[in-house]
């Protein structure tokens, strides 16, 4: 309510107008009931009148409870403190009553101070704590939406900074594995060796530029992904193929931070590496409707078909949970012709759109 108090006000006064307009109704349909005659402005500069006045009244007991609200600990004080306020509601009604009966009209004769007071005590008592009890209802309410942004937003960082840790696992393991790389061929090969490093340090670029971002588009994920796979082909040679299946209209979509890299070197490592006669790898990416497919396939044998344990995978989950809950799917299929197909399932969204 204090984060509102213009609402609120507006609030509280179409609330009691609205109530005045239906007194008035219903003292008008009495009177053709009995048969009386009623002047109609009358009514309702009475009935309105005496709706109105209940506004300030409202907002001051909305005040109070919303400063001292019946809570654990303190219930004692805030019942007698509340109680206090209706008290002072009900003297307030009877006190202008005294003062604006000669302009509205209330009363044709007006009695003594202590007979308004006392009919006061009649018809508010009960109002004043029904007021009491909506604002309970709404002081209850919003903290319970308070509480429940703070549980979103330290959802949100406790995601955020998980992510981040991931990211920072990830990032060494994928470079330690690509200078192996460079050191297996440096004392066989240096000119292949200086290529990879060519490459690496394309890969080390895109990886420091995106690292404040957790998702990239995926047509910078395919470059970054070519450039490892340049460092692969340099090590393995005629060992490793590779096929590209991409759909154009693919490319612009969002996808985590090296996620296809840690798919294709568990690929490489498990297919490829361990024969003699080359292997395939093939990376197809295909978006259907609101979903982006992204497929990483080798031509291994089966025997392979358990893998999923190791710490890029491991990362690749864990990540995927964080950005996307369970409105993701991460599988790994073993093929009937051989090797393993390890598919991603992700929500599509445009690299441009807001997350």
């Amino acid at each position: 309510m204090r984060n509102r108090p213009m609402l609120l006000i507006l609030l509280v006064l179409g609330w009691w107008t609205v109530n005045g307009l239906v007194w008035t109704g219903q003292v008008l349909n009495m009177r053709d009931a009995t048969g009386q005659w009623l002047d109609a402005m009358q009514v309702l500069r009475l009935e309105l009148s005496s709706a109105l006045l209940w506004v300030p009244i409202t907002l001051a007991l909305f005040w109070c409870v919303d400063r001292y609200p019946i809570e654990r600990g303190r219930a004692l004080r805030a019942v007698a403190l509340q109680g206090a306020a209706v008290v002072m509601a009900i003297f307030v009604r009877a006190l202008a009553v005294m003062v604006l009966n000669g302009w509205v009209g209330w009363y044709a004769h007006l009695p003594s101070f202590q007979s308004v007071l006392a009919t006061s005590v009649l018809n508010n008592l009960l109002m004043a704590w029904m007021i009491v009890g909506v604002a309970h209802a709404l002081v209850y309410a919003e903290r319970a939406q308070h509480r429940e942004r703070q549980a979103i937003e330290l959802e949100s960082r406790l995601a955020q900074a998980r992510l981040e840790a991931l990211s920072a696992q990830l990032n060494p393991h994928f470079l330690f594995n690509a200078l192996n790389s460079i050191a297996e061929m440096v004392h066989r090969d240096a000119e292949a060796a200086d290529r990879m490093l060519v490459d690496l340090g394309a890969l080390l670029r895109h990886s420091l530029g995106a690292s404040d971002h957790q998702e990239v588009a995926l047509r910078d994920e395919l470059v970054a992904l070519d450039h490892y796979l340049g460092i692969e082909k340099m090590r393995l040679g005629e060992r490793l193929r590779v096929h590209w299946g991409i759909d154009s209209g693919s490319l612009d979509a969002r996808v985590p931070h090296l996620v296809l890299q840690p798919l294709v070197e568990n690929a490489i490592h498990h297919a490829v590496a361990v024969r003699t006669t080359p292997g395939e790898v093939s990376v197809r990416a295909e978006r259907a409707q609101d979903r982006l497919i992204l497929e990483v396939r080798d031509d291994g044998g089966p025997q392979r078909t358990s893998r999923g344990s190791g710490i890029g995978l491991r990362n690749t989950r864990a990540r995927l949970s964080c950005l996307y809950g369970a409105d993701h799917l991460l599988e790994i299929v073993a093929l009937v012709t051989g090797g393993t197909l390890v598919r991603l399932d992700l929500p599509y969204r445009p690299a441009g759109a807001t997350p």
